[in-house]
């Protein structure tokens, strides 16, 4: 049949902004083979529509007003890990990079970008691939973990954010831990937002963001 595409990569849409998520909906409209399947403004309950609507690709805004795309990643890819990230962020590379990694997400993008890099993105994480290279996500992890929050993390927490930063879900670290996934996801979200607004002098997610580059996600 003429025109037909065989394999359709299902997208969900999460930005509180309107005129954002109506933007990016028009945009990956215009690729024959990427169909939106749902959209939010808001983080609650985004992860079981994500999950409901069988999504491929979940594009999602790092910072909401009442969450992050960091949180709904997390959610979901406990349930189901095959569903990939796509963390939509105006942070400078290093931050945004350490959200991705914290996220457990295939990459990130920034909202500057262009239409095409953000259907090639969309495109390479359905495939399973991922976007981050460890060359430049190694010394990324290694700010991470020598972060010092306030107050510092005990020996649990230090081997839970381990295994985070390993790239674990929330799923799998409930198992590596012997506890339940549902505890889990709440004391890893908890150690994210430590990890995440350390000590002033720290900087924001990594020591080497610049003063004036701490834009809302």
């Amino acid at each position: 049949m003429a025109g037909y595409v065989s394999n359709i990569v299902k997208v969900y849409l999460l930005d509180d902004h309107d005129l954002v998520r109506r933007g990016l909906r028009d945009l990956l409209a215009a690729a024959r083979d990427i169909q939106v399947v749902g959209d939010s403004s808001s983080a609650r309950g985004a992860a079981r529509a994500i999950l409901e609507l069988g999504t491929n690709v979940m594009v999602l805004d790092l910072q909401l007003q009442d969450g992050t795309g960091i949180e709904v990643c997390r959610e979901v890819r406990a349930v189901d890990p095959s569903v990939s990230g796509l963390l939509l962020t105006s942070f400078d590379e290093d931050e945004a990079l350490a959200a991705a990694i914290l996220a457990g997400a295939g990459g990130y993008i920034v909202k500057a970008s262009r239409s095409a890099d953000l259907i090639g993105a969309v495109r390479r994480l359905s495939g399973g691939r991922s976007m981050i290279d460890p060359a430049l996500a190694e010394p990324v992890i290694g700010r991470l973990r020598s972060q010092i929050p306030i107050p510092p993390l005990d020996d649990h927490e230090q081997l839970v954010l381990g295994h985070v930063l390993d790239g674990l879900t929330d799923s799998e670290v409930a198992d590596r831990m012997g506890m339940e996934v549902g505890p889990t996801g709440a004391e890893v979200a908890a150690l994210i937002g430590r990890i995440t607004s350390p000590a002033p002098e720290q900087g924001h997610l990594t020591s080497r963001s610049s003063p004036g580059k701490h834009r809302r996600g």
